[in-house]
């Protein structure tokens, strides 16, 4: 029997709402996105976003099921992000979702957000196999993750200091390009050669498979001193950081014999991220995945698609689920 699952996202600044039937099929994907409402402050507020998501999260909910063509009593489980993230933003969503499934009298599901950036590739691609390895890549988080089967992960490397995306945010406001920080330097960097000036990549000690961006930034920050403009700055601060990115997620892949790498979070929107991947997978004989860009921000159809295998263990949360800022992943 098919499984509608309503699904709600607002870990950051981005309020969403899903219906995912049986984990693959997305009945609706409806996004808000407060980019607006930030971007004169140069990131994330808060407080902002916490309030945006009271404003939108209901009618958004109403929007969704009316896209999907479904009334209420067609859904069949309520999930929700219930971490990590910004915990007001976190609680808008918990708390909607747990009335929702309160008054429905349906299972509620409790997702990792970051699961749920991992599982947009079974959105897909459901027949992906095990074990399998996923570099995650946001503006709060630069992860590998070892994936052995549905709901068993284990972090293999992360980040020491700034994630990824952070440093493209910080990178980007230092040289005045806007936010949000990636879509700006890439932008910016395109067509320019990243080799016109030398960046420096932190591998850290031998054998790590952990990720540091705190030297890349300040380094940056020198350049410009020195006067160089924005665009070379950019091409070459992007590719030191994919460099890393990609030879970190392909010793991993090597050091722990998976046939399958998979790419995912806001950063894999990159195309160079995206592009120098695939080619090196491709080089080593892996399979390589990677969701359409529009899965790769937040959303909340990822989470639907995650819930369904929690839902199919019988995985449910208890309406006393609580925001968890920092949730980690196999938690």
């Amino acid at each position: 029997m098919s499984i509608a699952i309503l699904a709600i996202e607002t870990s950051c600044d981005e309020t969403a709402v899903a219906v995912v039937e049986d984990g693959v099929r997305v009945l609706a994907d409806s996004v808000h996105s407060q980019v607006p409402d930030h971007r004169k402050y140069g990131g994330v507020v808060p407080e902002v976003a916490s309030r945006r998501h009271l404003e939108t999260v209901n009618p958004l909910m109403e929007e969704a099921l009316a896209r999907a063509g479904l009334g209420w009593p067609r859904v069949g489980a309520v999930a929700v992000t219930y971490g990590p993230g910004l915990v007001g933003a976190l609680l808008v969503g918990v708390t909607a979702a747990k009335a929702l499934a309160f008054a429905l009298e349906r299972p509620l599901v409790g997702v990792n957000h970051l699961e749920g950036h991992v599982y947009a590739n079974f959105l897909v691609r459901p027949d992906l196999r095990f074990p399998l390895l996923a570099l995650v890549v946001s503006g709060g988080h630069t992860d590998l993750v070892l994936m052995a089967g549905h709901g068993r992960f284990a972090l293999v490397g992360g980040t020491r200091d700034d994630a990824a995306g952070e440093a493209f945010d910080k990178v980007a406001r230092l040289l005045d390009l806007g936010y949000p920080g990636g879509p700006a330097i890439e932008k910016a960097g395109a067509g320019i050669d990243p080799g016109a000036v030398s960046l420096p990549r932190a591998y850290l000690e031998p054998g790590s498979l952990d990720f540091s961006f705190s030297g890349l930034k300040t380094a940056a920050a020198r350049l410009k001193q020195r006067g160089l403009s924005p665009g070379v700055i950019a091409a070459a601060f992007q590719r030191a950081v994919v460099d890393v990115l990609v030879d970190k997620t392909m010793t991993a892949a090597g050091r722990y014999g998976v046939g399958t790498v998979l790419l995912a979070g806001g950063v894999a929107a990159n195309g160079l991220l995206r592009s120098g991947l695939a080619d090196r997978a491709e080089a080593a004989g892996l399979s390589f995945g990677c969701p359409p860009r529009r899965l790769c921000t937040d959303n909340a159809a990822m989470i639907g698609c995650a819930a369904y295998y929690r839902f199919l263990r019988g995985d449910f949360a208890g309406l006393d689920l609580n925001a968890v800022p920092g949730l980690a992943l196999g938690d």
